[in-house]
């Protein structure tokens, strides 16, 4: 009777545990939380934000040539927009210092777009911790600025890299509208492209280096036409601080 007994309750303390467990993960992913065992989210890249304001962030990657950046650059002031994000890479910001200081100088947001234009999942941590220092102390160097935001090359990353980046202090803005300029698809499929995606909290993704040759053509009409729909401009630091991120864990 006693074994039979203490079988009973070893089983009904088994059920009751499992119960409690099976409860706090309801609650969690009830939540939208999956937490780890720190209690923490872990990191992940920000490709808008949720915000009820009408407000956008323009953003620039740069890692080649002196024709486009300087074009941009004339248009982002002719058309009196003052609050941008600019995502320069390292060997950029040394080869081509005068048009880094500029962008400084005329008060746009500044974060790094690496050193090497390499896939990083294609590398070990030791390279991406090497290439992002780096990259670090070249924009330093040129432009005064310690870069705390970083967009990887090509856009590439994976958990791990996420992880190595968030441990050296940073963070990943990706993009929401991608304007394709890239791809140099025309003006007009460029201008349409951002001004039918674009949502408030938007983070668009246009470039000035020179193998985009159609970017500083298309952006007088998206900056008009993105006022036309009621949209500010803002930097990507701004918009973080404003609402909540809304994250893509790839």
């Amino acid at each position: 009777m006693f074994v039979v007994w203490r079988a009973r309750t070893l089983k009904q303390i088994v059920i009751a545990a499992a119960a409690v467990l099976l409860f706090m993960a309801a609650f969690y992913l009830q939540n939208g939380a999956i937490m780890t065992l720190a209690g923490q989210q872990p990191p992940s890249a920000i490709y808008k934000v949720d915000t009820d304001r009408r407000v956008v962030a323009l953003t620039f990657d740069i890692s080649w040539g002196d024709q486009m950046a300087p074009k941009v650059l004339d248009v982002l002031k002719s058309k009196g927009v003052t609050k941008a994000t600019f995502f320069l890479s390292g060997p950029w910001a040394l080869q081509k210092s005068d048009i880094a200081k500029r962008i400084r100088e005329m008060g746009f947001e500044i974060g790094s777009h690496g050193y090497k234009h390499d896939n990083y999942t294609e590398h070990g941590n030791d390279w991406i911790r090497d290439q992002v220092t780096k990259a670090d102390q070249a924009i330093e160097e040129v432009t005064g600025v310690k870069t705390r935001l970083i967009r990887t090359p090509n856009g590439d990353f994976d958990k791990r890299v996420l992880r190595t980046l968030h441990e050296m202090g940073y963070t990943v803005i990706q993009w929401n509208t991608d304007s394709l300029d890239w791809k140099n698809p025309g003006v007009q499929t460029i201008i349409q492209r951002v001004l039918t995606r674009a949502v408030p909290g938007d983070i668009i993704l246009l470039h000035a280096s020179d193998t985009c040759k159609q970017t500083d053509q298309a952006l007088p009409a998206i900056i008009d036409g993105l006022r036309q729909k009621g949209f500010e401009f803002v930097t990507v630091s701004e918009l973080l601080q404003d609402a909540s991120p809304k994250s893509k864990l790839e």
